[in-house]
């Protein structure tokens, strides 16, 4: 099958996020935000008026009183005008590092709102106005049932590309318990295998492995019948989400499992990504990555099975039980690329979804998902981002507007096409919609059974690790582990916790925390229902 990938029919360049609040200003004072420009024009008229009135009193004698009190009254408005600007010059070049935009080809329309100037906490009418706004988006939740596509469809998508279902095949290797397979080399062996991958390139933590997989790449080149073929496989098991939930610490202790290997980098975010060429979104697009850079993140766990088949009899085709995992927290949520891609991208919701393209070369594949209180995972992304000026009300603030936009496009739209929208998730200055668990959980459910997908919780991984542990075990269908190897996995520290500098940042404001709350409400009741159980409500 030939498809082949529908390039981006846009402009890229990109824009700085500015709060609403700024725009308004620079609009209201002057229709444009050049301060230099601005004041050259507004003390050229200030001149003006006063040149005037010295030729009025050339003519006509001393100056009037009434001269004298309006070049007062000019000097004063001049005054007053400059001091505003500086201030929404000081805003508007404050450091946003992580808030740059590439505008979408699909636009939201946005409109302004007076509670969306910075918020004073110390007025209930405020609070009142964001209660409200939350009040309005809860009325408008439904949880419908996506449109699932039917593979025939994927053609024209202009997603397919060649590699994705003419190199992967349809049936694995038996005696392999990894899905892999044996595909022929046609290269050189003497020549570099990884010279041209992009994540080689670009990944310098990583040349050591990539030049420990160079020195070990012909020995592991099977031979058959005369020709050389070299062994690829795919993950068994994808941790897919959500970030600031505990994945990355869930990422160490599994890999210390003796039948667990992971990919060379924790996060190739291949599926969401990368296979577009975007980096971030803000630096527009990079060369896509191709399928096969992908497949060598794997070689370095396909040689250790390589190594057990062939160190094992033929004859008594012992299982091979090595697996492989892939830990890319936005697998789950990111699909932010599919308006720049999809040949109907115009539509309000992408026609087809990361778990799509996985369930059609992997409809067996199990996956991962680590889950935490919407509220605190929220504050948590807010802090770990490096964003300068960061303060509990800076917080507060952010996630006041982000509820203004999101109420906005539920005006037009419906929960999910928002939480889809790639406009409206680069404009809110906080990932409100990561927080909404349940919608991308009924999404994957629409493609894999429940029993392919194990949901845990942070909160219960945190108070007792070798529980959760022993549940992933037996949910990847692990061998048994000496005490000593269990205690070694389970009492490591924690990985990835809170910064210094940001746990001295305290709590959230109270009100922030009953906003949030009430906000993730009727989504956590929906989780704990499919899930049947209420601990995901968190009470």
């Amino acid at each position: 099958m030939d498809y082949t990938l529908h390039s981006p029919k846009h402009t890229q360049h990109t824009n700085t996020y500015i709060p609403t609040h700024t725009h308004t200003i620079c609009h209201t004072v002057c229709g444009l935000c050049d301060l230099p420009a601005i004041l050259s024009l507004m003390w050229t008229g200030v001149l003006t008026v006063i040149e005037n009135n010295r030729a009025q009193h050339q003519t006509w004698g001393p100056w009037t009183l009434g001269s004298v009190r309006k070049i007062k009254i000019l000097s004063f408005l001049f005054g007053l005008m400059v001091t505003v600007l500086i201030m929404a010059s000081y805003i508007l070049t404050r450091d946003q590092k992580g808030l740059f935009l590439t505008p979408s080809p699909y636009h939201l329309t946005v409109e302004s709102h007076p509670a969306q100037l910075p918020l004073n906490l110390s007025f209930a009418t405020d609070y009142t106005v964001v209660r409200e706004v939350v009040r309005s988006i809860v009325a408008r939740v439904d949880f419908s049932q996506r449109r699932v596509p039917d593979l025939r469809e994927y053609k024209p998508s202009g997603l397919s590309r060649p590699q994705i279902f003419s190199a992967i095949p349809l049936k694995f290797l038996p005696h392999l318990k990894n899905p892999c397979w044996y595909e022929e080399f046609f290269g050189n062996v003497t020549a570099d295998p990884y010279g041209k991958n992009l994540y080689a390139l670009y990944s310098k933590r990583f040349q050591a492995v990539y030049d420990h997989l160079r020195r070990a790449f012909p020995a592991h080149l099977h031979q058959h019948t005369g020709r050389q073929y070299r062994l690829r496989c795919l993950p068994f098991f994808y941790i897919i989400g959500q970030p600031k939930c505990g994945t990355t610490d869930l990422y160490d202790r599994l890999r210390l499992h003796p039948e667990v290997h992971f990919t060379t980098m924790k996060e190739p975010h291949w599926w969401t990504r990368k296979r577009f060429g975007i980096i971030r979104l803000s630096n527009g697009f990079h060369n896509p990555y191709p399928l096969n850079d992908y497949l060598d993140l794997f070689d370095q766990a396909a040689n250790q099975i390589q190594d057990h088949l062939t160190s094992n009899s033929s004859k008594t085709h012992k299982k091979v039980d090595i697996i492989i995992g892939e830990a890319s927290a936005s697998t789950m949520w990111d699909n932010n690329a599919w308006v720049y891609f999809y040949d109907n991208g115009t539509e309000v919701e992408p026609p087809f979804l990361v778990q799509d393209f996985i369930h059609a070369v992997q409809p067996d594949a199990r996956f991962i998902v680590m889950l935490r209180d919407p509220v605190e995972r929220l504050y948590s992304d807010y802090l770990y981002f490096g964003m300068a000026n960061k303060s509990v009300e800076d917080f507060h603030e952010r996630v006041s507007e982000s509820l203004h936009l999101f109420e906005d496009c539920l005006a037009e739209r419906s929960i999910r096409s928002c939480i889809y929208n790639t406009t409206l998730n680069n404009l809110m200055p906080v990932r409100l919609q990561v927080g909404l668990y349940v919608i991308y959980l009924l999404d994957w459910l629409s493609v894999f059974s429940r029993e392919q997908i194990l949901i845990l919780r942070l909160e219960d991984h945190a108070t007792n690790r070798k529980i959760t542990m022993r549940r992933v075990f037996e949910f990847l269908k692990l061998g048994p582990l000496t005490l000593q190897k269990e205690a070694d996995i389970t009492k490591s520290p924690a990985s990835n916790t809170r910064r210094p500098a940001n746990r001295n940042l305290g709590p959230m404001l109270p009100i922030t925390k009953e906003i949030l709350k009430s906000f993730y409400e009727p989504f956590n009741q929906r989780l704990a229902r499919v899930l049947r159980d209420p601990a995901f409500l968190w009470m």
